[in-house]
């Protein structure tokens, strides 16, 4: 009986997985961060409206000062074209003062809630001119997106919240509001900017719980955005770790190079200890010129085997010695000095092998 398994290879491209830290990194360099507007504008208003409840009286009366200065004394001045400029100048920078801590405020809030969602971030990528951004296509299926959906109903449930917030205050203020056709002019103004104040803050902080509800929908809807399929991640590891293959390639190489280099330092070598078949070490000691022993070469079985070779045409000592040359092989890597726990043991054998060379010699 033959059984037909049906693969479906679109498996392999959906974005099922978490966003890997480069691609964070990656998105976050083009300017692609879960920020919040709503979050940022909550803020501002906030504090602007807060810092106006303490200000407010200093910049009202002042306000109040240049009005009456510009409705009395300023009447009496003798216009010509300099004189005009003069007062026009006066005006704007008494205007600024009054006005320049607000905005200073607004701008430090607004900065605030900026950091505090993305933090510190440059991202000179998301400022290029970019094509598919004024393509009628893509931006025909932006508007019709599930997101301008989510926006839409966003700006309902605001418009909802802050008409709701507004008349839930005015309803609570309906016996002072009733009492403003009594009151003198100077004293309505007053009440009435002080009332525009209280309600302003009300509403900006009705208006910062529905922008922290907002963030987090932005932070899910950017992870979201940012998932990747198997096979991305599959295709980023290979761009930063390298392809398997050309690793190992490098790495065949690289123990080719290694090998070729060892074999021209057995020569070199005063002895070679063996185990007998598995392992091989050469360990090389020039009196005068190296302090300490030192293993030139090693290897198991087959490489094992060509050192012992290269050994023999070149009339270096072979000896064995099984628990040495295992201590050797596994704990001195090439072109290591040899540990201080097996000096005693070196110094046997290359006493034995200087006192086989002077016999030869002999």
């Amino acid at each position: 009986m033959t059984m037909l398994v049906r693969l479906d290879l679109q498996l392999f491209a959906e974005k099922t997985e978490k966003a890997t830290p480069r691609k964070k990194q990656d998105a976050r360099k083009k300017g692609q961060v879960a920020k919040s507007t709503d979050l940022s504008n909550a803020v501002v208003l906030l504090g602007s409206f807060s810092f106006l409840a303490i200000y407010g009286e200093y910049a009202g009366g002042r306000l109040l000062q240049m009005f009456k200065v510009s409705l009395s004394n300023s009447l009496l001045y003798h216009l010509t074209e300099e004189s005009v400029v003069l007062l026009f100048k006066n005006i704007l920078f008494n205007a600024v003062l009054i006005a320049a801590p607000i905005i200073v405020i607004a701008w430090l809030a607004a900065i605030v809630s900026t950091i505090s969602q993305v933090g510190f971030l440059v991202a000179p990528e998301s400022i290029k001119m970019d094509l598919k951004k004024i393509d009628p296509i893509s931006g025909a299926k932006r508007i019709f997106s599930m997101r301008s959906i989510v926006e839409l109903l966003k700006s309902i449930l605001k418009v909802l919240l802050i008409t709701t917030v507004a008349g839930i205050f005015l309803w609570k203020q309906k016996g002072i509001l009733l009492k403003l056709p009594q009151m003198e002019p100077l004293s309505i103004v007053g009440l009435l900017a002080s009332l525009t104040v209280k309600m302003g803050m009300v509403i900006s902080a009705a208006y910062l719980v529905l922008a922290v509800g907002d963030l987090f929908y932005q932070r899910y809807d950017h992870a979201k955005k940012l998932k990747m399929s198997k096979q991305d991640i599959k295709d980023e590891h290979k761009k930063t770790e390298g392809d398997p293959l050309v690793k190992q390639k490098i790495k065949e190489k690289q123990r080719q190079v290694a090998s070729f280099r060892m074999m021209q330092d057995i020569p070199k070598a005063q002895v070679i200890i063996t185990n007998p078949t598995h392992f091989a070490v050469a360990i090389a000691y020039e009196a005068g010129k190296m302090s300490v022993p030192t293993v030139v070469a090693k290897g198991a079985d087959f490489l094992a085997l060509k050192i012992r070779e290269v050994a023999k045409e070149h009339r270096v000592v072979i000896m064995e010695n099984k628990p040495l040359a295992r201590a050797l092989y596994a704990g001195v890597e090439v072109g290591e000095e040899i540990p201080e726990e097996l000096f005693k043991a070196v110094a046997e054998v290359l006493a034995y092998v200087y006192r086989v060379k002077g016999t030869l010699s002999k």
